[in-house]
């Protein structure tokens, strides 16, 4: 090993290294001491009066944000105690917000426009001209003979409703006392009296004994 060449201070911390390796040790202080680049037309005193300002203004930002949300959690609180729900809490903010609409200038202002716009359809010629075109059609005769002739055609199909329901219920009471609904009819009650039997029809059954009685003096 080329002694000539080492550092031979044992408390360098460069102890070991080569003099031609000394170049790539970066030298303390020679990042912090570089020219910063700076904006067209403004000194270093500019720039650094500036920065100073700069992190002020940031450190007031994150202050706000804290002093926020401790408010937020006091506001949150409080609401929970009063037993304001956040369904509760909306409604409050639409009507609030619908009061707030109602009261606005552009709402006053649209309302008083078609208030009078109203009031000028109204007062036209033209309205005028159609609701007295309206009033004599509805006092002219053929107006009144037309609906003349609808009342009448309505109460002549009431009347022919009720006639042919009339008709039917009597035709309807014929048939039943003619003699072939009550042949039919007989004829159905012997059917059901064979298929169902005497005790569905309310008759009682006679016992064998009932149906042929027992002699005394039967001969041996």
């Amino acid at each position: 090993m080329d002694t000539a060449n080492q550092d031979i201070n044992l408390n360098s911390p460069n102890k070991g290294l080569g003099t031609n390796d000394l170049s790539d040790v970066p030298v303390e202080g020679a990042v912090g001491n570089a020219e910063r680049t700076l904006p067209p037309g403004m000194t270093e005193e500019e720039a650094e009066e500036l920065r100073t300002e700069l992190t002020k203004v940031e450190e007031e930002i994150v202050t706000l944000r804290q002093v926020l949300s401790a408010k937020e959690k006091h506001s949150t609180e409080l609401k929970r105690k009063l037993g304001l729900s956040p369904l509760v809490e909306l409604k409050q903010n639409l009507t609030k917000g619908w009061q707030d609409v109602q009261t606005s200038n552009a709402y006053v202002r649209t309302t008083e426009r078609l208030s009078q716009w109203n009031e000028n359809v109204i007062g036209s010629d033209l309205y005028l001209s159609a609701a007295a075109t309206l009033d004599d059609i509805a006092q002219s005769e053929a107006y009144k003979k037309t609906q003349e002739t609808l009342s009448q055609a309505g109460q002549k199909t009431s009347a022919a409703f009720s006639t042919m329901g009339t008709a039917i219920s009597r035709k309807l009471g014929d048939m039943r006392n003619s003699t072939t609904f009550k042949s039919f009819e007989d004829k159905v009650g012997n059917m059901k009296t064979k298929v169902v039997g005497p005790r569905a029809n309310g008759e009682e059954l006679q016992s064998p004994e009932e149906t042929n009685p027992v002699q005394d003096n039967a001969p041996f």
